[in-house]
């Protein structure tokens, strides 16, 4: 009898997979599978052992046998069939992001490419905080092949692979070198995914042979487990030095972050904001906390913010963060928050983005401390003075009527600017729409004008600003919707640059028959990245799509590339839009749509009137000290006159 009870002889692999099956999460009284699905793609370090595994657990077909643990219905491993290992860590994320960070994804792949290529993914699941399993095969650990196909020679260094790149960017890694070793490693890697405060994404790299090695396990390690997903309340000593900070402020201003919509506390800020009437401004993952005609809601923030939030950030005494890290883009490289005796409040899970900005720490649950700090601040009689309502709620109105400007089409027979495409899907949508996008000059105008209706209406990747995100992560909105009927209208927007950088996951779209929206807007190069270029005097250099000039250089006619019949060719059904009228029906007809469709339409270059209003803040792209151009020479001049500017918040 083995000291731990009854034990089921299975392979590392096999084991694995029953294990995934049988964890939970817990929150608030729900209770979901913390692993739902695991996407492959298959060789030679996988397929005869996760791929084997899967096969026994039910993942293909509608039936899978008892192996692999004695799956039955609710404990059979759904499989994904992906094209490339990096969207598919991608679609994980979205699901993800999603389920509200209680459900994830595993991803297995091969050694070697399917390893490496798994890095940009883990780098933006990590870096957004969002939970991803990450099942690399690796070499043999018992090296009887010794190199492998694929292997990577270390001369100093024997236990060293590719999948050590993952190392950096993922938030616990470990190496299976024996069966027995898994039980810990899955054990932490499953705390790891949980934990709000630790999450983004966990590898377990599997040597190719002690995947498919036989052992006995305790039959203990498959019983169903729950983990708990926690909501910290925040220390008393910090919730009373939150409080006296917020009554002595005049100007406070919250800036809310992802970490609102991960805890689920919408509702919560919206009654903080009813008792204290403090204005509320919105990163990338923060924009839909509250809805766009909230009269609390002043929009972005940042590079890519609205005027109202960025005036409102440069007079701020007190700058509450909610959920948010504070990135670059957000504090507007240094230079936004510009009141002298400015102090920043951050209400954070992880106490490594609650101490940024040199800010007073209140530690906990974004939920669970606005509940606190709400109740701590009702029996003493905070409010803002009413000139400062009435001065951002003036704002606000001011600014919906520049983007009813930028949205307006007077021409309904012109080729729309990238804005009045904006402008023609937000007429149509409804709450029940999800937008999802990522890099890109799509995000900032989004990010300006986009009037969000619903709390996971607003996807937008920025925390890595990953080109390719969206087509992949609309298909993992799509799984986390489940099979409702009908299912929510999920659109993934995309840029020609970002279109050409990662299409593979349209076949998978069409494989599952996923009524994915693809709007692909055609102009002709990387437009965010050139309009930068200019900026800061490198003259768009190598950021259009255009023939080779007699000079060689990029000058020329548009490259004859029709993105429209690549879609297509993929399986898509394909609305081609030349003019507004066009690109209305178009978008109404694919909303209808209940098989993957795309709308596909090139855009006019606004003029400085009726376009998207300009950034409204800074950014530090550092520009050439000495340069013979005359471009390079004006931008330094304008670098060195707001860098003067830029300051540390210590």
């Amino acid at each position: 009898m083995h000291p731990h009870g009854p034990t089921r002889r299975l392979t590392t692999a096999q084991a694995l997979v029953a294990f995934l099956a049988r964890q939970y999460t817990e929150r608030d009284g729900r209770r979901q599978r913390l692993i739902s699905a695991t996407w492959g793609i298959f060789g030679h370090g996988n397929v005869a052992g996760i791929g084997q595994a899967l096969v026994e657990a039910g993942g293909v077909g509608s039936g899978g046998g008892n192996g692999g643990g004695g799956n039955g219905a609710a404990h059979r491993m759904p499989y994904l069939q992906g094209r490339n290992e990096q969207a598919m860590v991608h679609a994980a994320v979205g699901y993800a992001r999603q389920s509200g960070r209680l459900s994830a994804h595993a991803v297995t792949t091969s050694i070697g490419p399917g390893a490496t290529n798994l890095v940009t993914g883990a780098a933006l699941a990590t870096i957004n905080r969002l939970p991803v399993l990450l099942l690399p095969g690796d070499t043999f650990a018992t090296r009887p092949a010794d190199p492998v196909l694929q292997q990577l020679e270390v001369p100093y260094a024997g236990d060293v692979s590719v999948n050590d790149c993952l190392r950096p960017v993922s938030r616990y890694f470990d190496r299976i070198t024996r069966p027995e070793a898994l039980i810990p490693a899955a054990l932490q890697a499953m705390r790891v995914l949980a934990d709000p405060a630790e999450t983004g994404a966990v590898t377990l790299a599997l040597p190719q042979d002690v995947q498919a090695e036989a052992y006995d396990w305790p039959q203990e390690f498959f019983a169903e487990r729950d983990w708990h997903v926690r909501r910290p309340a925040p220390d008393a000593h910090e919730l009373e030095t939150a409080v006296r900070a917020v009554r002595s402020a005049r100007r406070p201003l919250i800036v809310v972050g992802g970490g609102v919509r991960h805890s689920a506390a919408e509702e919560t800020l919206a009654a903080f904001t009813a008792a204290t009437r403090i204005p509320v401004a919105s990163t990338q993952a923060g924009k839909g906390a509250l809805r766009h005609d909230h009269p609390a809601d002043v929009g972005g923030i940042g590079h890519t913010g609205t005027a109202t939030a960025d005036e409102l950030a440069r007079t701020a005494d007190l700058v509450i963060g909610v959920g948010t890290r504070f990135s670059d883009f957000t504090t507007a490289s240094g230079t936004l928050f510009a009141d002298p005796a400015v102090r920043f409040l951050h209400l954070n899970i992880t106490g490594f983005d609650a101490h940024k900005l040199a800010a007073l720490p209140l530690v906990a649950d974004a939920r669970a401390g606005l509940e606190a700090l709400t109740a701590a601040l009702a029996g003493r009689g905070y409010r803002v003075d009413p000139a400062y309502e009435t001065e951002y709620t003036g704002a606000k109105e001011a600014w919906d009527a520049r983007v009813e400007t930028s949205f307006a089409t007077p021409d309904p027979t012109a080729r729309p600017t990238q804005a009045q495409v904006l402008g023609l899907l937000d007429a149509l949508v409804t709450e029940d729409d999800i937008i999802v996008n990522a890099a890109g000059s799509l995000p900032g105008d989004l990010h300006k004008l986009w009037r969000t209706r619903s709390r996971d209406q607003y996807h937008v990747e920025y925390g890595y600003s990953c080109m390719g995100y969206e087509i992949p992560a609309a298909i993992g909105v799509l799984l986390a919707d489940g099979v409702r009927t009908p299912r929510r209208p999920v659109w993934a927007l995309v840029g020609d640059g970002t279109y050409l950088m990662n299409p593979t996951e349209v076949v998978t779209a069409v494989q599952e028959n996923l009524p994915l929206k693809l709007l692909i807007l055609q102009n002709h190069g990387y437009a965010s990245i050139g309009g930068l270029s200019e900026s800061v005097g490198a003259e768009g250099f190598g950021t259009a799509y255009r023939r080779r000039d007699a000079d060689g250089g990029f000058t020329g006619p548009p490259l004859p590339v029709d993105l429209a019949a690549n879609a297509a060719s993929l399986g898509l059904r394909v609305l081609r839009a030349t003019t507004v009228d066009d690109l209305r029906e178009a978008l109404s007809e694919a909303r209808d749509a209940e098989a993957p469709t795309c709308v596909y339409v090139e855009t006019e270059t606004p003029d400085t009137v009726s376009g998207p209003p300009p950034a409204q803040a800074w950014w530090d792209v550092p520009v050439a000290e000495t340069a013979s151009r005359p471009a390079a020479v004006k931008a330094r001049e304008e670098y060195d006159r707001q860098v003067a500017a830029r300051r540390r918040h210590l």
